[in-house]
């Protein structure tokens, strides 16, 4: 396997997988299991799934976790039944009902995001007033998933020798050939490994997926915290199911209408902001591995990726530290403006030749632990995104694209374009249109902007916000990826008024 379309793929991933990180963990290796699923078979259509009653059990800590059945395909009711795993924190104080929070990806599981860090997903407040529920999507972690790759495949594919693509000139007629090959052996294999339910991951089968769950918890209208791409799934509910939609929190949003092109146009723009707000913070101290000015640096940063494009490096244990490792490495400590510290120590080693803090980032990124996957996000992510968004764009469109996006970022830029190839051999159609939604005659929704996130641009929050029907933008004056449950006790008190009291701002909120 060559590494041409690792490139694609790592490229589209990172600029791709949204997640509300709030600093650098390693993955969790805690390893709860939830019970197997239990679908009464002798009930007709949506019947034995509607009609399930949810078997919690201890796992551990405090938490219960459950399975629950689901179709399929929505469209069929007889098709066959998929499991959908649960954790949940039982309320610590006088119930007001079940709140679901997802954190993100596509591909990122919420079980195990509750199960492992409920502080960091929601204030005390609110575990005291809701049961806290997360699920791992369809085809994610432990629910009915997507299976691609082995773990020495995806190894290869992300952390292959990228000198085999020497001599192949980005966005020739050879490249996009070769690229198409790979994206197609790597469709083939997911295919093979997932069968049909590769054709039903989609952001609208999870939302039906998610009403499902809210009417076996019992509440009769749906609250939902939703990070960064889990915004995107409480859009699509509540445009779906706008009469259910009851307080729903949308951090670190995605605008419904952006084409994919936009999306990785415009989150280059804001890793390269988020990278001038590091410098500038870093050159104003007396120990920053840069000197000069934030462009002096900036211009240092872009020498650094073309030498690791030219000259990648090999680590210790064999796999390769190529410019799309350094790049998944800097993006992912710029998601957080706690991690910046990783920055000082991954640019001296990286110029030195080193291996040790890329690799341990982008492990970090793609939940490697010990040689090992924990688990398919990475894979998920692929399988997701190419169902949400449509395809069928030319080759002289993508060129046109790569260029814009390569003018609009001119440092990490250059090394974005192309990742629509990774979806067009996808064994499955793609959504056929990514239009505004507004979720006409919902309950208030409020949607969280930061001004500095780099991966969901703060203008997706105000396009998204003005889309809705009924929305209340809440807008925090800061760095980072997300907001809310950070340091802005102005955002944290709220989203809890607005949970636990029903506290609607009147009109938009600014805070610091």
């Amino acid at each position: 396997m060559k590494r041409l379309t690792a490139a694609l793929a790592t490229t589209a991933t990172l600029t791709l997988l949204l997640s509300a990180c709030s600093g650098l963990t390693l993955p969790s290796t805690s390893g709860w299991q939830p019970p197997e699923v239990q679908v009464d078979e002798s009930l007709d259509g949506f019947d034995r799934f509607t009609e399930q009653e949810p078997e919690w059990k201890d796992c551990g800590d405090g938490f219960e976790c459950t399975r629950v059945g689901a179709p399929l395909d929505w469209n069929d009711p007889e098709s066959e039944t998929i499991s959908l795993a649960l954790v949940k924190k039982p309320a610590t104080g006088t119930k007001l009902g079940t709140l679901f929070v997802n954190p993100g990806g596509p591909g990122s599981g919420g079980g195990q995001y509750v199960r492992d860090g409920v502080d960091g997903a929601v204030s005390k407040r609110l575990q005291e007033s809701f049961d806290i529920v997360g699920w791992d999507p369809r085809g994610v972690g432990n629910s009915s998933a997507v299976y691609c790759y082995s773990d020495e495949e995806l190894d290869e594919m992300l952390f292959g020798d990228p000198r085999e693509d020497s001599g192949l000139e980005p966005g020739s007629d050879e490249w996009i050939d070769e690229a198409r090959e790979e994206a197609r052996d790597f469709a083939d294999d997911c295919l093979e490994g997932t069968g049909p339910l590769l054709g039903h991951v989609d952001t609208h089968s999870t939302a039906q997926d998610l009403d499902l769950l809210r009417h076996l918890a019992g509440d009769e209208k749906l609250n939902y915290l939703g990070y960064s791409y889990g915004t995107f799934i409480g859009t699509v509910y509540a445009d779906m199911f706008p009469e259910r939609a009851g307080k729903l929190v949308l951090d670190g949003a995605i605008a419904p209408d952006v084409t994919m092109h936009e999306v990785v146009l415009m989150q280059q723009q804001g890793f390269e902001q988020a990278m001038r707000a590091y410098l500038e913070h870093c050159l104003a101290g007396d120990d920053c591995f840069f000197t000069g000015t934030v462009d002096d640096a900036m211009l240092e940063i872009g020498a650094m990726l073309d030498e690791v494009d030219r000259n990648p490096m090999q680590a210790p244990d064999g796999r390769w530290v190529s410019v799309d490792t350094f790049m998944t490495a800097m993006i992912t400590v710029l998601y957080s403006e706690s991690s910046w510290p990783y920055l000082q120590v991954l640019f001296e080693e990286v110029s030195a030749g080193e291996t040790d803090t890329a690799q341990l980032i982008a492990d970090l990124y793609y939940s490697r632990e010990y040689g090992e996957y924990t688990d398919n996000s990475t894979v998920a992510f692929s399988a997701i995104n190419c169902l949400d968004y449509p395809r069928g764009v030319s080759v002289e469109e993508m060129r046109k694209q790569a260029a814009e996006i390569a003018e609009a970022a001119p440092i990490f830029g250059k090394y974005a374009g192309y990742g629509d190839i990774s979806c067009e051999e996808w064994p499955f159609p793609g959504f056929d249109d990514r239009g505004p939604m507004n979720a006409e005659g919902s309950d208030p929704i409020m949607v969280v902007g930061t001004t500095g996130d780099p991966a969901t641009p703060y203008a997706w929050s105000k396009r998204l916000a003005d889309q809705l029907d009924n929305a209340r933008l809440l807008t925090y004056n800061g760095e980072g990826h997300t907001a809310y449950n950070g340091a802005s006790s102005c955002v944290n008190d709220t989203v809890d008024d607005y949970f636990v009291n029903g506290t609607v701002p009147s009109g938009p909120v600014d805070c610091d």
